[in-house]
């Protein structure tokens, strides 16, 4: 009994149309019954297998597998659409109730600031990859570097480069903004990068100078800039900065220091507005982006007076020296919680543990619906310090009380040394966001006086 032939339309040898039935080819006379037959079975080729599918063929179509020679390289992968996390026109992540449940990338929100002037301040940041441990052969063989030599953070040998790099390992060096302490006098800041994020968006300014009438009086500014925006961290330094010169310029010549800490957020505020003034192709790569962008609390204290001025949510707390008095909280949040909390509808620690608490509503920046600075006078009738802090320290010590319990009871004549403390505590928190804090100790010592 003959076998059957295969079915072919085409010659193998010379592909001349066939017909059915043909034994030999027309044109070449191949013998049709020596060609090998097609496999049994023609398994289907997934979206996420090897191969692709020409566009005209790619719907309601089973591919077979073709074993591939060896070395031959495989075709490329192609992905279901579930493997990628989307983004939007603007190439923005989309909010996570858009993104498959086995997205691999983690689900992230629009940073781009609503109609209703609330902007969420809080994108997921990455996790920081501890620095690898030096290797004790290689940096044994290392000669001691220079006197005031740069030297590596993590092997502990090697020159740092002029452009940032260890010589030895290869490891980026911490950036100068990571960790900042100052003391200026009687009071200092300390501003961490946290343990989340990949860089430092917090900035401080302190300082102090002499009334017309030869008083004291110490500045401490403190700013943080909106992650969702664009060169936030230029934001926080440029407002810090300009507030900082601001006060120490005005408060000499006699201006009071309510109207000079008001006249300070303004100047702060046009020098955040400024960095939006750039050349169209300077942001051609983040359209999508807002303006750059930060908070600001600031304090001026002088032997009578203490004064507050702020925008957005970073704050002051007045900590007496007597802890048997009570403390407080000398600011009000620029944002959605306390706008909850305003308006009845919600208590405070309902609002505060809402996903929506730190959307703020007030901020410096070009794009600020309108820019209300607040400022406020105190005049305590004891000492004690006043805590000048962004949400990186206070969502580990929310309330006044909690506040007081971690500032360091020989807080006002060992600013830096608390200034450290209350970061360390931040850190031990969690340390999820930047955390930046001033201590000023109230009343305002005279100058030259010895702390400590």
């Amino acid at each position: 009994m003959m076998s059957q032939m295969p079915q072919l339309s085409a010659c193998p040898s010379c592909e001349e149309p066939l017909e059915s039935g043909d034994r030999f080819c027309g044109a070449c006379g191949y013998d049709l019954s020596a060609a090998p037959a097609p496999p049994d079975d023609h398994p289907t080729l997934t979206m996420n297998g090897a191969g692709s599918l020409p566009p005209e063929e790619a719907t309601d179509v089973t591919w077979p597998v073709v074993p591939q020679p060896e070395g031959a390289e495989t075709a490329p992968t192609v992905h279901l659409p579930t493997d990628l996390a989307g983004t939007d026109s603007g190439g923005t992540p989309l909010p996570s109730n858009l993104l498959p449940s086995n997205s691999p990338l983690p689900p992230t929100g629009s940073p781009v600031s609503p109609a209703t002037g609330v902007r969420f301040d809080r994108p997921p940041e990455p996790d920081e990859y501890p620095l690898q441990a030096p290797d004790p052969r290689v940096a044994a063989e290392l000669p001691t570097p220079a006197e005031g030599t740069k030297v590596c953070v993590a092997c502990r040998s090697g020159r740092v480069d002029p452009d940032g790099y260890c010589e030895n390992c290869g490891h980026a060096q911490p950036r100068e903004r990571d960790h900042m302490e100052q003391e200026s006098g009687p009071l200092a800041a300390v501003s961490d990068r946290g343990l989340r994020h990949h860089r430092n968006e917090d900035a401080f300014a302190v300082g102090q100078c002499a009334l017309p009438d030869g008083a004291p009086a110490l500045v401490a500014v403190v700013c943080d800039g909106v992650s969702s925006a664009t060169r936030p961290d230029a934001a926080s330094l440029a407002a810090s900065q300009k507030a900082g010169e601001s006060l120490l310029a005005a408060l000499p010549q006699g201006t009071h220091p309510q109207q000079a800490m008001h006249d300070a957020i303004i100047a702060a505020s046009h020098a955040v507005n400024s960095l939006a003034e750039e050349p169209a192709t300077a942001r051609e790569h983040a359209p999508h982006q807002n303006a750059p962008a930060c908070t600001l609390v600031a304090s001026v204290v002088t032997p009578a007076l203490l004064v507050i001025g702020w925008v957005g949510d970073s704050r002051a707390y007045w900590i007496p020296v007597d802890r048997s008095s009570p403390p407080a909280r000398l600011t009000e949040d620029d944002s959605w919680a306390a706008q909850m909390v305003a308006a009845g509808l919600m208590s405070e620690a309902e609002a505060y543990a809402d996903e929506r608490a730190h959307a703020i509503t007030g901020w410096l920046g070009a794009d600020a619906y309108e820019l209300e600075p607040h400022t406020a006078s105190f005049k305590p009738d004891r000492p004690g310090v006043v805590v000048v802090c962004t949400d990186g320290l206070w969502n580990y010590a929310e309330s006044a009380e909690e506040m007081a319990e971690v500032v360091p009871p020989d807080a006002m004549v060992r600013p830096l040394h608390s200034a450290q403390v209350l970061v360390g505590h931040a850190l031990d928190g969690g340390g999820h966001d930047n955390v930046t804090v001033a201590v000023v100790p109230f009343p305002a010592p005279p100058q030259g006086a010895v702390i400590g």
